[in-house]
């Protein structure tokens, strides 16, 4: 009995589930179930990835890469402009609000009123210095530069792009007399050409040099499209500015853009609140019916001609500050060693002389650059309002009507002093432009001339019995193109003007006097961008004068260098190895022997670079070794295993040090390779078989050759020279002579020849001397 109970007790016992067994089948089930979700999260990440790729191939097949790389430019270039006015606008309302709490106290008032932009501009001027110098100053120049095919470094990365954004933001924030088209011509460029590196994974063609160019010019037009909402003007002002040549193919691509940011950048400030409805930037309203009389037009030539002159004196002028900064003398060694004192003087002395309660009150120094547009744009005449009360709707515009200062003082007053202003400030070592600093000095002008037309016909002109009145403000307008157009040599300010006011009303005189400018600054100065390319020396070719017959009868001939250095197929590594330490050329011809001198190509220097640096390297040797060691066994003296086993492994080493001259090595390799050879009996084995190797003639099936370099022949005449250098891009021609090499022209030659033949007419008085101002 005892026995029968025992047994049912243990096979009780058994079959009932242990607390172990209990967790043993829970962990089960939940590992169960956590592989099941690990399976439905990978399922669900590759579904997704599958769906991404499946929208990327859509977007790139169906829109193509050209649309998709033109919005991303266009949304990404608004959101940098609207950023960076918003940031300069709430800046400068913090400074006219710390100036109006301290109204009352004249010494706070004054230190306030300097110290702020002199923080701003310091910060600045540091922060460029700091993070990439090359994003002081305009931009515009270096990118001409550029777009002629010449490398500069460091133009177009993202160090310039970040230093370029914060300074200029800083500067405009400051209230000091810069601009912001310039640089942010160079800002739309660095984002084109980073977007094209990215761009580069979805297709192989933004790695073409040639599409290069074609992205930089694009981002030239959305840089003057979203800076101001002009995308017909930037375009084409891009187009005076940076191009001799233009691809027509780019049109529509800077047109798209241009107009794509444009659009975003004005939809942002409506939602911002800061306009209605997506306007003009400096929206007028002058009267469409009978805007001017033809009796006008005479004074409309004067505006003309005179921004020529004056915008031809403020390249003079901004050409001899910086002339005078760069010339070797005690203070500009002091200035140079200690870079922040010559932009604190600056906005020292600017910050001082527009303090509104001092000197600041006669001639309006309260009113910020977007309020000195707006005023001198408005329909008010200021002769006929001054010294009564203003009436409604006079805004700002009551900082130019002083009580005991006539109208005709004070802006005649700011004129001058803005105008010496405007050409020293865009020196500082800040990212700063010239075009907005000017386009206000040209609004200023016109604005007196206006004021003056309305006082000597303070009833307007009456022709065929219609009554014109006179319009200071349409006045103001025609002198800010004509102005601005001096400067930089374009004509393309007007169609800006059109589209930054709201109205082509005064379509026909602005376009008198801006082709009026034109020709009167063309002949006495270079535009201000050749004048900074010519102070700083930049690799650019200059124009061809018209009626030089000197550049028809100078010939590549006169101009080459005929020691050109040069490779073949007989020379050595030794050859190769001092030519390349003797030389920097980035190219270097090959030619099929010394004595025939038949040019077969071109090969770039890295090439031959990685090619010496493989032929005396560790792993080429080992391997040289390897095989030598194969060579030299008779493996018929093996068993069939033995020897399979030994030719695999043979191969596998080969095949391995095949790859690694292909590729980077390894370091664990070189480090192993390193300590093979130290010993000193290698050392000097190594050196032996060093010496033996450079002896070898240079391999040169293993190197890649440009079979079809540039060729001139020796009797291409010098303008037909600059116009092929200038089309193409090119740094460097060889010259041939029936196949043969003879010489080698590059952009320097042709460069020094061109100055050469200016100074020539200008010594013999072919060019009056007034036209040549230095």
């Amino acid at each position: 009995h005892h026995g029968a109970s025992g047994r049912r007790e243990a096979t009780r016992l058994r079959s009932a589930p242990t607390p172990n067994a209990e967790v043993r089948a829970a962990e089960e089930g939940s590992e169960v179930m956590l592989s099941h979700s690990l399976f439905c999260d990978w399922l669900c990440c590759l579904v997704w990835t599958d769906c991404i790729a499946r929208v990327q191939r859509f977007l790139v097949t169906r829109l193509g890469e050209d649309w998709i790389f033109l919005v991303l430019l266009g949304i990404t270039m608004a959101l940098v402009s609207w950023t960076m006015d918003y940031a300069s606008a709430k800046s400068l309302q913090a400074y006219k609000w710390i100036h109006g709490e301290l109204r009352g106290n004249i010494p706070l008032q004054y230190l306030a009123w300097v110290a702020y932009p002199l923080i701003f501009v310091l910060f600045a001027s540091l922060f460029c210095h700091l993070v990439s110098p090359q994003a002081i100053g305009s931009g515009i120049p270096e990118l001409k530069t550029i777009l002629r095919g010449v490398v500069l470094k460091e133009y177009l990365t993202l160090k310039a792009f970040i230093a370029k954004v914060i300074g200029l933001t800083a500067a405009l924030g400051s209230g000091m007399p810069v601009g912001k088209e310039g640089p942010f011509v160079h800002i739309a460029s660095i984002c084109a050409a980073v977007l094209s590196r990215f761009m580069s994974f979805f297709s192989g063609v933004y790695q073409n040099p040639y599409c290069y160019t074609d992205i930089l010019t694009v981002g030239c037009a959305v840089g003057v499209g979203c800076c101001f909402g002009t995308p017909l003007g930037g375009v084409l002002f891009s187009i005076e500015v940076t191009s001799t040549y233009f691809a027509v193919r780019n049109y529509w691509r800077g047109y798209f853009a241009a107009t794509f940011s444009a659009f975003i950048f004005r939809v942002l400030s409506v939602f911002n609140k800061d306009a209605v409805t997506i306007t003009a930037l400096f929206r007028t309203n002058f009267r469409m019916d009978f805007p001017f009389d033809l009796q006008e037009l005479p004074a409309f030539a004067i505006i003309g001609i005179s921004c020529g002159f004056l915008g031809a004196f403020f390249v003079y002028l901004n050409r001899q500050v910086v002339l005078f900064m760069r010339r070797p003398n005690a203070m500009t060694r002091f200035l140079i060693k200690h870079r922040l004192i010559f932009p604190a003087v600056v906005t020292l002395v600017i910050a001082s002389l527009t303090f509104p309660p001092g000197f600041g009150q006669f001639m309006a120094g309260e009113l910020m650059p977007r309020e000195c547009i707006n005023s001198l744009f408005d329909n008010f005449t200021w002769t006929k309002i001054w010294g009564s009360p203003p009436p409604v709707g006079l805004g700002r515009s009551a900082a130019w009507l002083h009580p005991d200062v006539s109208v005709f003082v004070v802006l005649l007053l700011f004129f001058v002093m803005k105008f010496w202003m405007s050409a020293v400030a865009t020196t500082m070592p800040i990212p700063s432009g010239a075009f907005m600093p000017v386009f206000i000095l040209g609004a200023a002008f016109g604005r007196l001339v206006g004021e003056i037309m309305a006082t000597l016909f303070p009833d307007g002109i009456v022709f065929d019995d219609i009554l014109y009145r006179i319009i200071p403000g349409g006045y103001a307008v025609i002198g800010a193109a004509a102005l601005t157009g001096a400067v930089t040599h374009t004509v393309s300010t007007a169609v800006i003007c059109f589209e930054l006011t709201g109205q082509i009303s005064h379509i026909l005189p602005m376009m008198v006097a801006v082709i009026l400018a034109n020709m009167v600054a063309q002949g006495l100065q270079p535009s201000l961008y050749d004048s900074i390319i010519q102070v700083k020396k930049l690799p650019y070719l200059p124009e061809l004068g018209f009626g030089h017959m000197s550049q028809y009868n100078t010939f590549v001939e006169n101009i080459m260098v005929r020691k050109v250095k040069f490779i073949s197929s007989q020379s050595t590594y030794r050859e190769v190895k001092h030519l390349l330490d003797s030389s920097s050329l980035k190219t270097i011809p090959l030619v099929d022997s010394k004595d025939s001198m038949i040019l077969l190509g071109s090969i770039d220097r890295l090439e031959l670079l990685a090619l010496c640096d493989w032929w005396l390297s560790p792993e080429r040797r080992l391997l040289m070794l390897v095989r030598t060691l194969v060579l030299s066994l008779d493996l018929k003296d093996f068993s069939p295993p033995i020897r399979v086993c030994l030719q695999e492994v043979t191969n596998s080493c080969c095949a391995s040090l095949d790859a690694c001259a292909e590729k980077n090595p390894l370091r664990s390799v070189r480090e192993t390779l390193h300590n093979l050879f130290t010993s000193n009996s290698r050392r000097l084995e190594k050196e032996a078989w060093e010496e033996a190797e450079m002896d070898k003639p240079v391999e040169i099936d293993e190197i890649r050759v440009d079979p079809s370099p540039f060729q001139l022949v020796e009797r291409t005449s010098l303008h037909k020279t600059h116009t092929l250098f200038s089309l193409l891009g090119l740094s460097h021609a060889y010259v041939t002579s029936i196949g043969k090499l003879v010489g080698v022209v590059a952009l320097k030659e042709v460069r020094n020849q061109l100055n050469q033949c200016d100074s020539c007419h200008r010594r013999r008085g072919l060019v009056p001397i007034c036209f040549w101002w230095l």
